[in-house]
């Protein structure tokens, strides 16, 4: 006689509420430093609802901040040494001297909190020598930002312990100074792009510190404008269920830089600033595919190209659908624009394909790999009284498939770092 094995479980991720996040990093801090830390400031992972390898394109993303968030308790040193300690690492302390940090001589998770001093240094503010402890709860690996949640978060801690005059303040969830928190972003984006070695945009960073609770960042990524575009599921009785598939997830290796190559010769070939200009010049859309098949790598750089102009379109489509009140409308344009990027720009997985399949047969309105690809999380827009159900038949789909069990969380739009 035989029984049937129990279904999985799902696995959830909850956010820490702010108080304990505060606590924890504190007492790390005290722990290591035999002191109390100057103060905390934390920011948020992120979600990306649709427009995905976009922001170097110079189109449009439209992410949301994640109730989970990095937490960074700091205090001033009267030197240049960088002390770093981390509860998500087992290497104890690190130190680095300001003097010392240059692109390539700072390696791991301090380059991103040791190039954040460096960026803004660079740029001409007055910032010395410090010491930080980091605890945080956003899922590391997971595609949602782990490494752009610790930049901010170190930025909008040292923006107060220095008396930058950048970050400003967060005021029922929101900032209140977009124009510092934009310069911020950009110090960021080249902490991460120059310091840690990974050619990401800048929709991460602006996500994490220039996002509004409650509301979607329709971000242009050519110009950094944003606009604050409604998102609240729960008043339509939908949520979204973040996946993370736990598959190897990184920016810092060939894959992601080859699309961006690939994208930028693309470009170049057609005559043009960006794909951003392909996607709005109708001509140049219309004879695109002609100009670039005679490549070697012609029918590459067609799918390529296809993938970021009809991803622009999708973006535009989905902030009109909100604005119209038409939230369970976007469902389709989220499996639009997954397929787009398992098919035209490659960089979806197999662990993403499942969890996106199982997710649609089970309810969802629409499911999306989020993030930069190649492993990560996806993202599916789920009838609430169905969330526990989605998850559940995602979590059994991964076991049958003899694939490691994913996690789950629930993004809802959440403050900005502060």
């Amino acid at each position: 006689m035989t029984t049937d094995a129990p279904a999985p479980q799902p696995t959830w991720t909850p956010a820490w509420d702010r108080a304990e996040g505060e606590e924890r990093a504190r007492a790390l801090f005290a722990a290591t430093f035999e002191s109390p830390p100057d103060g905390v400031r934390s920011a948020p992972g992120r979600v990306n609802l649709i427009g995905e390898h976009t922001d170097y394109n110079g189109g449009l993303a439209l992410p949301i901040a994640l109730p989970h968030r990095t937490y960074a308790a700091v205090a001033r040193r009267d030197d240049d040494l960088v002390r770093l300690v981390s509860a998500q690492e087992p290497s104890g302390v690190r130190e680095v001297r300001l003097a010392d940090a240059v692109p390539g001589a700072v390696t791991g998770w301090p380059a991103y909190v040791v190039g954040v001093a460096w960026a803004l240094r660079e740029a001409g503010h007055a910032v010395g020598g410090f010491d930080v402890a980091i605890d945080s709860c956003v899922p590391f690996g997971a595609g949602l930002s782990s490494s752009a949640a610790l930049e901010a978060a170190v930025a909008v801690a040292l923006d107060a312990l220095f008396g930058l005059g950048l970050a400003g303040t967060v005021v029922d969830g929101a900032a209140d100074d977009d124009a510092g928190r934009a310069a911020l972003a950009d110090l960021c984006v080249r902490a991460e792009n120059e310091m840690a070695g990974a050619p990401t945009g800048g929709m991460d960073q602006a996500a994490s510190l220039r996002a509004r609770a409650g509301h979607a960042l329709l971000l242009d990524c050519r110009d950094g404008a944003v606009r604050h575009v409604p998102f609240d599921l729960a008043a339509h009785d939908l949520a979204l269920l973040v996946v993370d598939t736990r598959a190897p997830h990184s920016h810092v290796d060939g894959e992601y830089a080859q699309r961006r190559a690939a994208c930028e010769r693309a470009a170049t070939l057609l005559g043009a600033p960006d794909l951003r200009e392909v996607a709005q010049d109708a001509d140049l859309r219309a004879r695109a595919d002609a100009a670039l098949a005679d490549q070697p790598d012609g029918e590459v750089l067609v799918r390529r190209v296809r993938h970021v102009v009809t991803e622009i379109d999708r973006v535009t489509a989905f902030v009109g659908r909100l604005e119209d009140g038409d939230v369970r409308g976007v469902g389709p344009l989220m499996d639009a624009s997954h397929a787009s990027l398992r098919d035209d720009y490659e960089v979806s997985c197999r662990e993403l394909d499942v969890a996106v399949a199982a997710a649609r047969e089970a309810g969802a309105l629409g499911a999306r790999m989020t993030g930069g690809g190649f492993g990560g999380s996806a993202v599916a827009l789920v009838p609430a009284e169905r969330l526990d159900a989605v998850a559940g038949a995602v979590a059994a789909a991964f076991d049958a498939a003899g694939l490691r069990a994913p996690a789950f969380a629930v993004a809802v739009a959440a403050p900005p770092a502060g």
